[in-house]
């Protein structure tokens, strides 16, 4: 896909983003993860933006449901997954956990925001099929 070629949700992303950006330029980094998970509902409520918060995400295993769950920091107009972290910087783990809860929900797109930087750094993660 090039540049210029259509981004999955690309005005919501947009949003999303600069909501966790505003946060990040407010508060700066060195807060406690759910510090920036209250700060970013009160900013994506501020911007009217819908989410849902802390979401339990149901496994599937043969057509069982499975008694561990999982939960998402948010879920953004309905279709975007929004984790958030404060560490030192995103890795594998971090990528890793969005994307099982890309597939455990179906859901096509998550952002990755991190907070524990001295700039917010953040990643576009696509499930691909």
């Amino acid at each position: 896909m090039g540049a210029k070629e259509d981004l999955l949700f690309k005005d919501e992303a947009f949003a999303i983003v600069g909501a966790a950006m505003e946060v990040h330029s407010v508060l700066g980094h060195g807060f406690l993860e759910a510090v920036y998970a209250d700060a970013m509902a009160l900013e994506l409520s501020r911007r009217g933006i819908p989410f849902l918060r802390e979401i339990p995400i149901a496994l599937n295993y043969k057509g069982e449901i499975l008694s561990h769950t999982y939960r998402a920091d948010f879920l953004v107009y309905g279709q975007i997954i929004l984790e958030l972290k404060a560490i030192k910087a995103l890795g594998d783990p971090e990528r890793a956990q969005a994307l099982h809860y890309l597939k455990a929900t179906g859901h096509a797109l998550a952002i990755l925001a991190n907070f524990g930087a001295p700039k917010l750094d953040w990643m576009r993660l696509i499930l691909s099929t």
